[in-house]
């Protein structure tokens, strides 16, 4: 079977793929499934595929599971002691009497929270007690979610959890001072834009409907001014010191969560006394895996499709060749103004069908990781940003009693404006 076959075999299966993943079909199933199909047809010899498919990539995955398990950790301390919800009632108390200036504060401690904190139950824990908070200064609900998940994804640009899962489509990209200039600058970009659009949208709030749409949520202004955990203000930093002791010492993200967990125990009291320190570990530490338990199996699916996809860049090269175009600055705006395909885990999202092509591309070699992994992150946080199969935004949607087609209508034409100018600071940076 020649090369030009090979690839149009492969090209139908992640076409069927596509298909099946916007009608809701199981992920781990769909690359389990796609990485013995993309073996098989790619005439990957048996041996080859055991070891290069299914073994190597999900033993060589470890270090990035880690790496998972210490942010999803840190995040559930966040929560626990005190920390994060004393941020959130700070926010309430200050923007009070001014709704807009509230719903900017709760945004930007939303993205100063998810700098580091990472996981669906990190959300949900944080947003019980900064949505409730935007309601009851008359944001409308979609609005609010709206901006409630857009200003969590901004700090994913940053985040050392979620890069070090991109990274295993990227491996020689690196997470040091060169991306963290790019990803600060991204991450503003985003946030301003989120701000812009609450102001654009303050016409809309109206203190008056507040207790109704608290009502719709089953939360109360009771809930909102509820007892929280005392903690020193000091405390407040501890969100934004993994990244801290990154950039200033170069420290790497496992000994800087450790550090961050061991002074947000310390600050709030939760290290008085071995029992109380021990019971406090095992709490937040089996919360923080249970958190992540799905995904942790998501991933090593994700990863075995992958090494079968970089056996059969091979077949796509001619392909790629012939279509893509080699200047930088071309692909990066195609990708900015493509950027809405990374909806429904489409071919743009690497924790979709764009995994496989993350895969194929830096296969290819016709570009450096450190292009191709800013350059596929963007459209990728479009989706993680205000796509409805998102889980944190799939919660947010119940949670929050606001229709699908209401969230995207806002949310997918900020977000393309976001990718656009973001994918051109790609440009700038790695061009």
């Amino acid at each position: 079977m020649n090369s030009t076959v090979i690839s149009i075999l492969l090209l139908i299966t992640f076409a069927i793929f596509i298909a099946y993943i916007l009608k809701g079909g199981n992920l781990v199933i769909g690359f389990f499934v796609m990485a013995i199909l993309w073996s098989v047809i790619g005439m990957v010899p048996f041996n080859t595929a055991v070891q290069k498919v299914f073994a190597e990539p999900a033993l060589n995955y470890g270090p990035t599971i880690i790496y998972i398990v210490f942010g999803s950790w840190f995040g559930r301390v966040l929560v626990d002691s005190g920390i994060a919800p004393a941020i959130s009632e700070a926010t309430n108390k200050v923007g009070k009497k001014k709704p807009l200036l509230a719903a900017i504060l709760v945004i930007i401690v939303t993205a100063f929270i998810f700098v580091s904190a990472y996981g669906v139950g990190s959300v949900i824990a944080i947003g019980v007690i900064l949505l409730p908070i935007l309601l009851s200064v008359g944001v409308p609900r979609d609005i609010a979610l709206i901006a409630f998940s857009l200003a969590i994804g901004a700090p994913m640009y940053v985040n050392v959890v979620l890069y070090n899962q991109i990274k295993a489509f990227f491996p020689n990209a690196v997470y040091d001072a060169s991306y963290l200039k790019f990803g600060w600058t991204a991450a503003l970009v985003q946030l301003v834009v989120v701000i812009l659009f609450l102001i654009i949208m303050r016409k809309k709030f109206d203190p008056s409907k507040a207790e109704e749409n608290l009502q719709t949520i089953g939360a109360s202004f009771g809930d909102v001014d509820s007892d929280q955990k005392k903690v020193p203000y000091i405390a407040y930093i501890v969100p934004v010191v993994p990244v801290a002791m990154n950039m200033i010492f170069g420290w790497d993200a496992i000994p800087s969560l450790v550090l961050s967990i061991i002074i947000a125990m310390l600050l709030t009291g939760n290290m008085k006394g071995y029992k109380k320190t021990v019971d406090f570990i095992n709490n937040t530490v089996s919360q923080a895996i249970s958190d992540i338990s799905g995904l942790i199996i998501f991933l090593m699916a994700l990863i075995m499709f992958s090494g079968a996809a970089t056996l059969n860049a091979k077949h796509f090269e001619p392909l790629f060749n012939a279509i893509l175009p080699h200047s930088h600055l071309v692909l990066a705006l195609a990708l900015g103004v493509l950027a809405p395909l990374a909806l429904f885990r489409g071919p743009l999202h690497v924790w979709g069908a764009g995994a496989a092509t993350a895969a194929v591309l830096s296969g290819t070699g016709l570009f450096t990781d450190a292009f191709l992994l800013p350059l596929l992150y963007v459209p990728t946080l479009m989706a993680v940003s205000t796509d409805i199969t998102q889980s944190w935004n799939v919660w947010g949607l119940d949670y929050m009693k606001v229709q699908s087609k209401d969230f995207l209508k806002y949310g997918v034409p900020v977000m393309w404006a976001v990718s656009i100018i973001n994918e051109l600071l790609v440009y700038a940076f790695f061009g």
